[in-house]
Order: structure tokens, then sequence, then C-alpha cells
């Protein structure tokens, strides 16, 4: 070993723990903040002195703890509070692992790897996700969060974006319950296309004048963006595809490819008025990835047409019944009203039993 190499060596140690470091002390502050407000609400349940109840407690608590120990401010004492109040049951999952009635409320050494399994997001996940007052609509961020490793600024994003409002409307209110048991499951083509889009990213004001070359452009240059908007399981391959037929060529804006689905999926841009020979020429490069493109083994191709505005009755009229491959999907260069969301799922339909 020379020493650029032992450099090398410790550069690399230093990291990796560091690393582990870090994430040894979010799960110690989750398990404090779950244990401290689980002591709160025993003691305002049960307490044996209790002089105070509800906000004047926890202002004698925020108080009693000056000078003694930094993060009990009232405001971070409240959170605690409303953390086990939202997550009691895990006191169950956790009794055999815990010893919160001994004189320290000693941890047990297997209690830190376990509680991960029970709580694997950071605190700051969970102060954020504590704002939404719907449980359905909380535990599908938690589960989305958990599955795609998502920051907490990219869970901010998708949370303001109305990710969960937006692939509700899709389904049917069965489905829609599903979201929160299982998160979004890709399984179909229409599992993989949201309506609308939301492209508040790209910088792009509503009322300027722009191309479709311009906005091909501005996806491109914040393409990390627009794949966490895409959804699970995207990858990009290429802008404007040339493909080549009857000696003419033609330009497929963006070509992607979803390794879940196994399939790929291309992308035409229009800004202006969709016409139905939009959709046929959409039509016409989904089948030529499908019958000179993709493998035997792959999945259909799926074809999405993002618009700026669509005639659900002309979408409908302008594919062939049945169609499970094209879809016609409106895009938002600004965040949606979460409110108005809101009320088109209730309006959705229960759907079959």
């Amino acid at each position: 070993m020379n020493f650029k190499q032992l450099v090398s060596r410790i550069e690399e140690t230093h990291s990796t723990l560091q690393q582990r470091a870090v994430a040894a002390v979010d799960v110690a502050l989750v398990m404090r903040n779950w244990l401290i407000g689980r002591h709160i609400v025993e003691y305002e349940q049960k307490g044996a002195d209790r002089a105070a109840y509800g906000e004047r407690l926890m202002l004698q608590l925020a108080e009693a703890f000056v000078g003694r120990a930094r993060g009990f401010s009232l405001s971070n004492l409240k959170l605690m509070r409303q953390f086990f109040l939202l997550y009691p049951q895990k006191g169950q999952t956790l009794s055999g692992l815990l010893n919160v009635d001994g004189p320290r409320g000693e941890i047990s050494q297997t209690a830190s790897g376990q509680w991960r399994g029970l709580f694997p997001l950071n605190w700051s996940h969970y102060v954020f996700l504590m704002q939404t007052a719907d449980e359905r609509e909380r535990r599908f961020y938690e589960i989305e969060t958990v599955k795609e490793k998502w920051s907490i600024r990219e869970l901010k994003r998708q949370f303001n974006s109305s990710l969960y409002e937006r692939l509700a409307l899709s389904l049917n209110k069965k489905r829609v319950r599903s979201l929160s048991r299982k998160g979004h499951v890709i399984a179909s083509a229409q599992d993989a296309v949201k309506d609308p889009y939301v492209l508040e990213f790209l910088g792009l004001k509503e009322e300027a004048v722009y191309s479709e070359s311009d906005l091909e452009s501005a996806i491109i240059d914040k393409l990390e963006h627009f794949l966490l908007e895409l959804g699970k399981g995207f990858l990009f391959e290429a802008r404007q595809k040339r493909i080549t037929f009857n000696e003419e060529h033609y330009f497929v804006d963006m070509v992607f490819y979803n390794r879940l689905l196994r399939c790929y999926v291309v992308i035409d841009l229009k800004i202006g008025k969709l016409a139905h020979q939009d959709l046929g020429q959409l039509q016409m490069y989904v089948n030529y990835f499908d019958r000179h493109v993709k493998t035997k083994d792959e999945g259909p191709t799926i074809g999405i047409l993002l618009c700026k505005t669509k005639s659900d009755a002309l979408v409908e009229m302008a594919l062939p019944q049945g169609n499970r491959t094209i879809f016609a999907s409106r895009y938002q260069l600004y965040l949606p009203s979460k409110e108005e969301l809101r009320r088109q799922i209730r309006a959705i339909p229960e759907g079959p039993k």
C-alpha cells in the first residue's frame, strides 16, 4: 500500500462510518421524541401531581428545561406529544424492546436497530408529515418516502405538487384506499401516467410565449426534476429520436424506458390546441416502437401526449375503444390547488366491489 492508497482508505472509512453515525443519530432522535411524547401523554392521563393540562403543561415543561438541555422549546415539546398521539400503537410492538418504566428509561441494545423498522423516516420527515390531517394521505407519503428514498426536499415537492390527489383522481374510491396501504403500485400503463403533470420547476410562466422546442429544452435542462415528476421506474433514453420509414424521417420529442413495466415510453409535446392528428401521429410512433424497437419479452410501448389543454371527448373519439397504451395528459406550470383536487376526489364513484 502506498501513501495515496492509505489516504484513500482512510477517507473511505471516515465517509462510511460518518454516514452510519448520522443515521444512528437520526434513529436516536426519533426514538427520544416518541418516548418523551409518551411520557407527556401518560402524565396527562395519570400523573400523581397533575397541576397543569394542555398548553399550561407544555409551558411549564419548556420553562423547566431552560438551562438544562437544548431542544425542549414549547414548539418542540408539542411536536413530541403530537408524534406519540399519531403513532400510539407502536408502543405495543416496542414493549419487548424498551424498559421505559425503569429508573432511567433503559433501552435494550437491540432496540435501536429494530426501531428503524418501526419508524423508517428521519425526524424532519415526520415533522413535515404531521402537518397532514388526513391519515390516509400521510400514510401514502410515508410509504412512498421509504420506497423511493425521498429526501425532505423531494418529499415537500411531491406533497406540494399534490401527488396523492393527482394519483387518486385516476382511481375509484376502493383503489384510492389502497394508496394508503400499499403506496403507488405500478402494474399497468395507466398506473404510470398522471393527469395533470406539474412542471412548476421549469420556471416557465403561464402567460409567457414559448414554443414546443422551448418546453422540450426546459425539460431536458431540468431532467432530474422531470424524472421525479414522471414517477417510478423511468429512465431517459433520447430527445428528438429519429425514426425512418418510407424514406421519410420523423422525430419523437422524448423517449424514456420504464424498468418496472419493462417498456418504452414515448412522449410528444403539444402547446397549442390538441387535434386528432396529434394523437394519430403519437399512435404511429407507438406502432413503430412496438414493431421495430421493442423485443418480444418487453411490454407494449406507452405513448403520452403532453399538452397544455385537451378535450376529453376528442381524445375518447380519436383513440380506438379499449385503448390501454395511448394517453393525453395535461401539464401545468403552477402548483395545483389541493382543496380543488380534494373536492374532485370526493366526487369519485365507489367503483365495483
